[in-house]
This record gives C-alpha cells, sequence and structure tokens, in this order.
C-alpha cells in the first residue's frame, strides 16, 4: 500500500511551487486574464523550478525519475495560483511525456534533452478535436502509413502555443488505435487564429489543421497511447483540485470576514454547511488523484480506469466548489475585482481540458 508522506525531495519541489505559486501566479493572475497575455519571465521563472526536469532521467537531461505522484503534487500548488499560468509553465511536459513514455530509445535521446536542457520554449501537443462527441480513443484526426512516411488529417483545437511551437506531438488514429506522432514546425501545418473561451484567457490557445501533411515513420511513436492518456488525465484532476482549493479558500476567508447584519457571514448555517461540503469534496478528490497516479507511477492494471474516474469526478467537483464560491460571496462573486468569477469560468471548462496537461 502506498503513504502519504512525501519524500524530501518531492517536499522541496512542492515547498518552491507553493511560493512561486502565491507570489508569482496568483499575483499576476487577474492582469494576465485582463490582457490575455501571461509575462514571458513569469513563464520562465516557474520552467526554472525544475518540475519536469526532476521527473526526467538523467540520460536525457533531466534530474530524476518519472514521477506522476511528483507531478499532482506540483500541478495542483500551480493551479492554486492561476491555472493559466500553471498551464503555460507546463506546456513542454506536453511534447516531453508522450515521448519518455511511448517513444523508443533513439527518439528520447532525439527529441526531449533540446527541450529539457534550454529555457522554456513552446513545445506542445494536440489532442483535442472540435467535436462534441470527441473521444481520445477515437479520434477522427487519422495517419494513414504510406511508404517510409505518414499522411496526417484532421482538425485540433485548444492546442497551445501552437503559432510559434518548435515542434507538437499530434495525437492521430492508426489503423483504429490513438498514436502520436512528432510534427515537426513548418511541415505544413495550418494554425488558425487564437481560440476565444469563456476561461483561460490569458493562455493563447490555438486551432490546428493537417491536410495531408507528411511525417516520417522515425517520429511516429510506436509506444501505447494508453499510458499517455492516463497521465493527461491525471493532470486535468491536479489542476482541477488546485482551482477548487483556490476558490474554496477565497470564499472561506471572504465568509469569515464579511458581516451581513452583525453575524459574519462564515457563521450562518447554510453557508457553513456549504463550506463543509466543499471541503469534503476536495479532499474526497485530491486522495483519488493521487491513488491514480501511484497506480500509474508503480504500473498497476487499472491504473487508466482510476484516472478517468479521478478526471470526471474532479470535473465535477471542481464546478461545484467554485459555482458555490461565487454563491458565498453574493453579489461580490460577479465582480470581476474578486477571483471568484474567474475560478468558476477556469472551473466549467475543466470537462473540456483534458489534453492541456500531462504528468
Amino acid at each position: 500500500m502506498y503513504g502519504f508522506s512525501p519524500t524530501d525531495e518531492q517536499k522541496m519541489l512542492v515547498e518552491t511551487v507553493v511560493r512561486f505559486a502565491k507570489n508569482d501566479l496568483r499575483a499576476a493572475g487577474h492582469e494576465a486574464d485582463e490582457n490575455k497575455s501571461l509575462p514571458k519571465k513569469m513563464v520562465g521563472k516557474g520552467w526554472e523550478l525544475g518540475i519536469l526536469q526532476a521527473s526526467t532521467p538523467e540520460a536525457y537531461g533531466g534530474f530524476g525519475e518519472h514521477s506522476a505522484v511528483t507531478g499532482v503534487l506540483a500541478a495542483e500548488e500551480l493551479a492554486f495560483g492561476d491555472l493559466a499560468g500553471a498551464l503555460a509553465v507546463m506546456t513542454p511536459a506536453l511534447f516531453v511525456a508522450p515521448v519518455l513514455l511511448a517513444g523508443s530509445e533513439a527518439q528520447k535521446e532525439k527529441w526531449i534533452p533540446p527541450v529539457i536542457e534550454a529555457d522554456w520554449a513552446p513545445f506542445t501537443a494536440a489532442l483535442i478535436e472540435p467535436s462534441f462527441d470527441f473521444d481520445p480513443n477515437a479520434l477522427k484526426t487519422t495517419a494513414v502509413r504510406d511508404g517510409d512516411s505518414y499522411l496526417l488529417n484532421g482538425v485540433k483545437t485548444y492546442v497551445p502555443y501552437a503559432e510559434e511551437a518548435g515542434a507538437m506531438v499530434v495525437c492521430a488514429s492508426v489503423e483504429g488505435a490513438t498514436r502520436a506522432l512528432i510534427v515537426e514546425k513548418g511541415n505544413g501545418v495550418i494554425v488558425s487564429e487564437r481560440i476565444k473561451l469563456m476561461g483561460l484567457d490569458a493562455l493563447p490557445l490555438y486551432g490546428v489543421t493537417l491536410e495531408n501533411v507528411r511525417v516520417p515513420q522515425s517520429n511516429f511513436l510506436e509506444g501505447e497511447f494508453g499510458p499517455v492518456l492516463a497521465s493527461m488525465r491525471v493532470a486535468n484532476a491536479a489542476l482541477a483540485v488546485g482551482v477548487a482549493k483556490a476558490a474554496f479558500e477565497y470564499s472561506r476567508d471572504y465568509a469569515k470576514e464579511r458581516e451581513v447584519f452583525g453575524v459574519k457571514v462564515a457563521q450562518k448555517q447554510a453557508i457553513a454547511f456549504m463550506l463543509a461540503e466543499m471541503a469534503i469534496e476536495i479532499e474526497a478528490s485530491r486522495l483519488l488523484t493521487w491513488q491514480a497516479a501511484w497506480k500509474l507511477e508503480t504500473g498497476k492494471e487499472d491504473a487508466g480506469t482510476e484516472a478517468y474516474l479521478a478526471a470526471t469526478g474532479a470535473a465535477d467537483m471542481v464546478m461545484m466548489v467554485t459555482d458555490r464560491a461565487v454563491q458565498i460571496l453574493g453579489g461580490h462573486g460577479y465582480i470581476r475585482d474578486h477571483p471568484a468569477e474567474k475560478f468558476m469560468r477556469e472551473g466549467r471548462g475543466f470537462a473540456t481540458f483534458t489534453g492541456l496537461a500531462i504528468v
């Protein structure tokens, strides 16, 4: 059975991430959302924390072993600071992790070190498709073998930093099964205008069209896609827990300080019950996420199922918690000067966010 005590290395990393989340991400989050742009210096500072490097073997330029548990601990704290900033800092992992999990030794040696050993750069991945019945295990984007290469055709959406990405991992259906391929910049990929969403205004997301894009056989990741998808789902769950925790703590503190008719809002029974239920649901999602991450890390057969449960449960949980946070603030919950409405806009999107992060 797994334990609940992080290693000394995990403690040090999480403590560093917490400081960055509070002092940098949270401080810049509101202005970045209003200006629809993240400070590059802040994203670079987050990259320098070494979260991805700590989960990448030394043979490929990192200084640790791949750990889903370490990844979810860091992801939760980053999202507690600011979700858009967290996703920006984690974007290069969208490229590195699939190669690490599904790539050959030659592919790992070629593609991972240039990302890991350099400053933050927009390497990304494209999984999500603009379809109401989107299923990552039944993609409409296809890759068909043609001699010593593959022809990619399809449309993707919610691709972080696609416009400036040096390369991206594109997920496609290959003979009926989801696989991943590395597509280099300038290979005929058509990037649409930046997508406008209800939330994540500070994170640049784009649509991508692939029309007979030729990808060499050497860029095809032959490993199974299951561990990659499970890692994306666990990351999504951890980020949802972080946003929910931020919304809960802000609304709880507001309720403790705000007086209505001479009584603190938190002393109202309905509000107290609401806060208690929020705390319970957050903790339940956190434990399910940790369990899924542990099963991924230890190679348990049901890790994929646990990751799916964690992601779907967290998506419902964060929507409930952020909505309650707006209710607790009353009229102030609907005002942009308070972060509650931002938390709610972000929380509503988690059901569609799988593929924006990976651990």
